[in-house]
């Protein structure tokens, strides 16, 4: 892949607001991401981190400005073409999954972008990557187990198989850390960071509320508060004391080592 190939943006919004009612979820978003780029989207409860994934998801249009998505722009373009080219693992997505469905047909049948398998045919190359990723995410050995049968941290796991089968050009990984133990977090961690290491992976953003979950190789940030963007851009400079103390509205201490953040109330 030539080095023009990947500085390509593969998400622009520029100007982007959401408006419901009287409420706005969205001001002045200006936002690029590139092919080679991993974010992480950091923010409180209310700042507008699912609002910003389901544009960047292709499930929702702007109440004004524009978003490109993958070279598209949402409003000229059939969404349902858009959305198999993009990889995505929510909280939304896994209630769709009946906990009766077989752990490997979960991950199989992202190749039709559908939940559930029904009479879609599959060939040998669908099998063998699907083996491939639940390989690389430690769930092999639960193809046939039910979904609902898996522990949190293994659910999580099939969800980014599941996103990775299409191949897509874009990931989204929305709170994938939620709800998992200490053991659980960790081992997430260190697959997203080999991941993010990967040449050909797709571009990555992972929205989650702890900077302790935010995997080395990780390249870039975005800090939201109140729909608005406090600050964006490489992480080295956007994942501060300062911004993150912003951002939450709390004085706060962050401390750095072996790659890895954290942080505590400042004192």
């Amino acid at each position: 892949m030539s080095s023009a190939a990947l500085s390509e943006p593969v998400v622009e919004l520029r100007g982007v607001d959401v408006v419901r009612g009287q409420n706005s979820l969205l001001s002045g978003v200006d936002w690029t991401v590139r092919a080679e780029e991993r974010w992480v989207l950091l923010g409180p409860n209310g700042a507008g981190k699912t609002t910003l994934l389901q544009l960047v998801s292709a499930h929702m249009h702007p109440t004004r400005g524009e978003v490109r998505l993958l070279g598209e722009t949402l409003g000229a373009v059939d969404v349902f073409e858009l959305r198999p080219r993009i990889g995505l693992t929510s909280a939304a997505l896994a209630q769709r999954i009946g906990p009766a469905e077989r752990t490997g047909d979960v991950v199989v049948s992202a190749g039709y972008a559908v939940v559930g398998r029904w009479r879609e045919r599959y060939d040998i190359a669908d099998l063998t990557r699907a083996a491939m990723l639940m390989r690389q995410w430690g769930v092999e050995g639960f193809a046939h187990r039910p979904f609902g049968t898996l522990s949190e941290g293994e659910r999580k796991r099939v969800q980014i198989a599941r996103a990775l089968m299409p191949d897509p050009e874009l990931l989204l990984l929305d709170e994938p850390g939620a709800g998992l133990d200490l053991a659980g977090r960790e081992d997430l961690v260190a697959r997203l960071s080999d991941l993010a290491g990967y040449l050909y992976a797709p571009a990555q953003v992972l929205v989650t509320h702890h900077v302790e979950e935010i995997p080395p190789g990780y390249t870039h940030a975005l800090l939201l508060r109140e729909g608005r963007v406090v600050d964006a851009g490489p992480l080295e400079r956007v994942v501060t004391a300062e911004g993150l103390s912003e951002t939450f509205g709390l004085p706060l201490r962050l401390d750095r080592a072996d790659g890895r953040f954290s942080a505590r109330r400042a004192r």
